[in-house]
C-alpha cells in the first residue's frame, strides 16, 4: 500500500502558524491546483487542497511564503469523516506535508526567498530545474490566478 501525493499550486492565502501544547509548530495553508480535466462547459477546473505541515518546515513556510506564491508539496493524503450541522455525513480530504519546495525565484516572491538561509533543509534541485526549464520566463497575469 502506498499513500503519496505530490502537488504544485499557488497559496490561496498567507499560511497560518500555530503551536501545539508541547511547542511543535503547525502550519496550515491551502493551495489551488489546476485540474487537467475541463468542466462540462470547457472551463478550467481548480482543486483547492487544505494542507498541514509540522516542525521546522512550518516555521519556514510561514516566514517565506505568502498568498499567490507557487509551491511544490509532497506528503500523504488524509481523510476525516464528520457529521455537519445539517446532519449530513461529510468526508474531508487534506494533505499532511512531508516536504515543501520553493518553485519561484526570489524576485517573484518579493525577495523573501533571498533571505532564506541555505540550511533549512530545502533542496537546491528546484532552482536547477527552474533554470533548465526557464520557468522564470513564464508570464502569469492576475486573470490566471484562481483567487
Amino acid at each position: 500500500m502506498l499513500n503519496v501525493i505530490t502537488l504544485v499550486g499557488r497559496l490561496t492565502r498567507d499560511p497560518e502558524l500555530r503551536r501545539t501544547n508541547s511547542g511543535t509548530s503547525v502550519g496550515a495553508f491551502t493551495i489551488a491546483v489546476d485540474d487537467s480535466r475541463k468542466g462540462p462547459n470547457g472551463e478550467k477546473q481548480t482543486l483547492f487542497m487544505d494542507c498541514t505541515v509540522f516542525g521546522a518546515q512550518a516555521d519556514t513556510l510561514t516566514k517565506f511564503f505568502r498568498k499567490g506564491n507557487l509551491i511544490a508539496i509532497s506528503g500523504r493524503l488524509v481523510s476525516r469523516k464528520y457529521t455537519n450541522s445539517q446532519g449530513v455525513n461529510v468526508t474531508a480530504y487534506s494533505v499532511n506535508v512531508d516536504r515543501l519546495e520553493f518553485v519561484e525565484s526570489a524576485a517573484k516572491m518579493n525577495g523573501a526567498a533571498a533571505e532564506m538561509p541555505m540550511d533549512t533543509g530545502f533542496s537546491s534541485q528546484v532552482n536547477n530545474v527552474s533554470e533548465k526549464q526557464n520557468l522564470d520566463s513564464i508570464d502569469v497575469t492576475d486573470d490566471d490566478l484562481p483567487f
